[in-house]
């Protein structure tokens, strides 16, 4: 067993090595290569839907999603007040405002119930979040964009695999929005894909990712609209294919990490985990647990230093939208009261998650935090 366990770790145990070597040794390392390609349509057949733009990263494929349905200057997008801040900078920078929801209780995902007092004349879309890989509540979601015209972008940043009802996390919206990122449940070390069932959502996407070039691939360097230069490489799509052929077996392995930590912390007073939404499949990226220290004995932040004296590293949870100066500058209404949002990131952190956790490392997790509270 190491001495040091870490947050996350990426598992790469498939043909990565070999489709890399051959993108490198071909001289594919654009984005023009074949990769690329394979990468969209084996991801966007995994999830259900027709359509995968791959793309540099998470953040950039939620701006480029709500640059292809038109979000921007006096528009308002309704966000989780309880999410990471990449989803409020993306509705930011196309000059659009994010209007803050607090989270369920129970899920940690955005309370359906609190949505529809936060729209106005001015909300053209709602971004639901799968909080560390927890399916919202897309029912429900559906049901107020409907009565609302409003679009639907799913921040499926945690959730590869995710399953509502039976259907994959990422074909319940107009456009949903993946991160690749090293620690994600499916990595390319840095990347990401808008999501779509929808033809001209695709051909929007494809247009503005790559400067506003004309998709025909003319090149006589007239752009007729503001671009960005959003492609994902040849050598992070060949990355993404190999994790992809994996999907299913890396969903097991997250979704194992989470019934141990279960298992093994079952009697213990205090430790509070997130409570899965009903008819879902919920993937588990991050393992998180909220301290009740009237309960356990110990804060949030005792714990923490206990356990990295003991060679284990963790993670403070995201703070409230709210409360973010950068936020706060841009003009946001951050004086609502998200009172769930604040309790989760005052009382809650990541324990080590990775796929490639081994039973025996989660046991000894799990022993120091029952030790501790003794």
């Amino acid at each position: 067993m190491k001495d040091f366990i870490p947050v996350c770790e990426p598992l790469l145990n498939g043909n990565e090595l070999k489709y890399v070597d051959d993108a490198v040794r071909t001289g594919w390392i654009s984005s023009s290569g074949d990769y690329v390609n394979k990468f969209e349509s084996k991801f966007a057949e995994y999830v259900q839907s027709k359509y995968g733009i791959a793309v540099c990263n998470g953040t950039v494929a939620l701006h480029l999603a709500l640059v292809a349905l038109g979000i921007g200057k006096n528009d308002e997008v309704i966000i989780p007040s309880f999410t990471m801040i990449a989803t409020a900078f993306a509705v930011c920078y196309t000059g659009a405002t994010p209007v803050f929801v607090d989270a369920d209780k129970e899920t940690w995902n955005i309370d359906v119930t609190k949505i529809e007092e936060k729209i106005t004349k001015n909300t053209k879309a709602i971004i639901p979040v799968h909080i560390f890989g927890n399916p919202c509540n897309m029912d429900e979601i559906s049901k107020i964009a409907k009565k609302y015209n409003l679009f639907v972008i799913e921040d499926a940043a945690e959730a590869h695999g995710a399953e509502y009802n039976g259907k994959k996390i990422g074909s319940f919206s107009d456009i949903a929005c993946f991160s690749f990122f090293a620690n994600k449940n499916l990595t390319t070390g840095e990347g990401g894909m808008c999501i779509t069932n929808n033809e001209e959502y695709n051909k929007l996407c494809r247009y503005y990712k790559n400067m506003c070039f004309p998709l025909d691939g003319t090149r006589n360097y007239m752009h007729e609209n503001i671009g960005f230069n959003y492609r994902m490489s040849n050598i992070h799509a060949a990355i993404g294919l190999a994790q992809v052929e994996k999907a299913d077996e890396y969903r097991k392995l997250r979704i194992r990490n989470a019934q141990l930590y279960k298992k093994y912390l079952e009697n213990c007073e205090g430790i509070i985990f997130q409570r899965d939404t009903p008819n879902s499949l919920n993937v588990n990226w991050m393992n998180t647990i909220i301290i009740d220290d009237k309960k356990y004995g110990h804060t949030k932040d005792e714990l923490i230093l206990y356990l990295k004296s003991n060679g284990i590293d963790t993670r403070l949870l995201f703070k409230s939208m709210n409360r973010q100066p950068s936020l706060r500058k841009f003009g946001c209404d951050c004086s609502g009261a998200y009172p769930i949002t604040d309790w989760l990131s005052d009382n809650g952190f990541y324990l080590p998650s990775g796929s490639n956790l081994s039973e025996e490392e989660i046991s000894k997790i799990c022993s120091l935090i029952k030790q501790f509270k003794k």
